[in-house]
């Protein structure tokens, strides 16, 4: 299932997070990617979801996009996307780790730990990773549509504020892209 919201006509950068089974590359798999793109043209939300989480339809969304952002995506969810995707996202794309930027201005913590300090906003409070799991096993397992709807909503949240999040360094750092 690729799901896509928005207006978007030429994309530039790309906010990018998986949502896994688990921590371990080896023994978790991915169930979602998030991809906010955002250009001249507009944004667009895309999110590949269960089976249509392959290499050829992340690369297809990522077709156009200059830049992808993360929040410990060097460390966490590229690894994953390329021991399971065969997609080195790191070798394709300029890519800018926002963790190591919050870090340089003293803010330490997860993505959401990072957004309280900072004022950003988020609809489905108190959902975190371990949530996400839960919510991809109940929709797994008892085709809870409610479940994956919350997933992907909290998937939406995370890329969406990795963009406010980017402003918000913007203004806080010397230099960055």
């Amino acid at each position: 299932m690729l799901q896509r919201k928005g207006n978007m006509k030429s994309q530039l950068d790309a906010y990018f997070d998986i949502e896994t089974t688990g921590l371990s590359v080896s023994d978790s798999y991915i169930t979602v990617i998030g991809i906010y793109l955002c250009g001249n043209g507009g944004s667009e939300l895309i999110q590949l979801v269960g089976d249509d989480v392959t290499g050829d339809n992340l690369l297809r969304a990522l077709e156009k996009v200059d830049s992808i952002y993360t929040y410990n995506g060097g460390r966490f969810d590229f690894p994953f996307v390329l021991a399971h995707l065969g997609v080195d996202l790191g070798k394709e794309f300029y890519h800018r780790d926002l963790m190591y930027d919050c870090w340089a201005v003293n803010l330490y913590g997860g993505l959401k730990s990072v957004e309280r300090q900072l004022g950003i906003p988020r609809q489905l409070q108190d959902i975190g990773g371990l949530d996400a799991i839960r919510l991809w096993e109940r929709y797994r397992c008892c085709g809870d549509r409610e479940a994956l709807s919350s997933l992907l909503q909290y998937n939406g949240e995370d890329v969406v504020n990795l963009k406010a999040l980017r402003k918000k360094l913007v203004g806080m750092l010397a230099v960055m892209p």
